[in-house]
This record gives C-alpha cells, structure tokens and sequence, in this order.
C-alpha cells in the first residue's frame, strides 16, 4: 500500500493516512539476539497456553525455568508480540489515544448463521532464529478462516491487505476485535464503515470476548507451528497456508457435529484460500 515513489503523495502524507509515524518506514530493527528469541518463543507458548496470565505470572513461570528475566523485559516483549494478559493489569494491546473506538456489540449474542459475525485478530509465529506475525479474519459460526496474511512486522499495510481479502467473499453484520491500534485506526475503521458491517470492539483486557479466535491460535500452534522449525519466512508461510487450507476444508470440528468449516460456511467452488506475500517481506 505504501508507494515510495508515489508522484503526488509524500511520505509523510502517505503515513499519516495509514496511521503509522514517518519514522517507522526508514526503521530497520537490528537482528534480536538468541536469548530474546528464545525467550519470546517461551512466552508464546506460555499465553498459548494460559491467555489470563500477565506479564507479573509470565515472569515468574520464566524465572521458574531458569529464564532469568524482568518483568518491564518481559513487558516489553508482550508489547513488540501484540499479546496481553486477559486479566486486569497493563494494557499491553494499546490503542492510540487519538483513535476511536466502539462498544462492544456480542455480548449475549450468538452467531446465527454464516458471515453473521466475524472476528479478527493477530498473533505471533515464531521461527528458528526470529518470528513472524499472522492475521486472521475468522467467520464465528463456521470458524472458517475468511482471510489470512503473514508478515514480518505490525505494519498497517499487512491488517488492510488481510482486510480486503475478507471483504472479498462477502460482508458480515458484525466485524469484530480488540482495541488495538491497528484495529482502531482510521484507516481500518474507514474501510469498514465503507462496506457497510458494524464494528464490535472487546473491552479492555477481555481477550476472551474473541474466544473463536483464540482457539484457531491454539490450534494453528499446536497442530503447525509448535511441530516444524521454520527457517525462513518462506518456510513458516508454506506452512501456515498448508495448515488453514487444512482447518478450513479438511479437519473436523467436534463443535460443528465434526464437520468442516467449509461445509457450513460454504465457500465458492474451489476456492482455496491463500494469502498474498508481501513486498515488504523478504523471502528466502
């Protein structure tokens, strides 16, 4: 989305409408060392498996494994993954000030059939030697995985592009997901309000009002990424576009009388998702 090069648009305008600062497009993160990659590979699998504890549990279980380490470290690490304890305490998925947000609009309320409800969220991937972010926009009564995309940052261009895929197979009454600053921005919330859906947000620190998408994580985790050692965002991408294409269309769901999502919600005739690289993204 953003074009360098662009012949009437600066930088600076292109990222002040993508709700990003003009600093970030000429930042280039130093490589993380050893010990903090394996100390965020830790704390995934800790929030994987117990998303309400925070950053003070997080620490002592870490310390508890001889992974000495901080709780501001461990803080900090949570902020960069995008993760945050379900329970009361720092608000680690922060929203900028700036933004809007709206009430939450699911409570007490069940998907009643396809595109009713849809959930969208980000989560962590990790590799050997380093991690990727992935997002997903999932259907809550089918939990079938509308559209995904991998990246190797936050960037605002690799919410929007996950965005647009979903819109293509269709708009569902109630778009839903956290306070986040990529959630609240205007761009996001433009594109939305353009196509028409209502927008739920959960409410702070209530990770849980996105249940459905919480356990595609487990399961996109426990089933993929915890099984393979990714070399490259290559490698994880291969992997993580076999596994939904399996979710959605091959593996049964106890919760869907063991069907699959896509024979509740029914996609298009040979449809197979997969997401877009991005030109940001170096693969190799």
């Amino acid at each position: 989305m953003l074009e360098r090069e662009h012949p009437e648009l600066s930088m600076k305008i292109q990222a002040e409408l993508l709700s990003i600062s003009r600093s970030s497009l000429y930042y280039h993160a130093a490589a993380p060392s050893e010990r903090e990659v394996a100390i965020k590979h830790e704390i995934d699998k800790i929030y994987t498996d117990h998303p309400f504890y925070g950053s003070r549990r997080i620490t002592a279980v870490l310390n508890r494994a001889k992974m000495v380490v901080t709780r501001p470290t461990v803080q900090a690490y949570m902020r960069e993954m995008g993760i945050a304890g379900i329970c009361p305490g720092p608000n680690l998925s922060k929203r900028n000030l700036e933004h809007r947000i709206y009430p939450y609009l699911l409570r007490g309320i069940k998907a009643e059939g396809p595109n009713h409800i849809w959930g969208v969220d980000i989560t962590y991937i990790r590799m050997n030697g380093g991690w990727m972010y992935l997002i997903a926009v999932l259907d809550w009564y089918s939990r079938f995985v509308v559209a995904w995309e991998l990246d190797q940052t936050l960037a605002m261009p690799f919410v929007m592009r996950a965005v647009e895929s979903a819109l293509v197979y269709s708009t569902p009454k109630i778009w839903n997901s956290d306070q986040g600053s990529h959630f609240t921005s205007q761009i996001y919330i433009d594109r939305l309000l353009a196509a028409g859906t209502q927008i739920s947000m959960d409410g702070r620190g209530r990770a849980m009002d996105n249940i459905f998408t919480e356990r595609l994580w487990r399961s996109v985790k426990y089933e993929e990424v915890y099984l393979h050692e990714y070399r490259s965002p290559r490698e994880a991408h291969a992997g993580i576009d076999r596994y939904i294409n399996f979710y959605n269309y091959e593996r049964p769901h106890q919760s869907l009388d063991y069907k699959t999502p896509a024979e509740i919600y029914a996609p298009p005739a040979g449809n197979m998702l997969q997401s877009t690289l991005t030109k940001e993204c170096t693969l190799k």
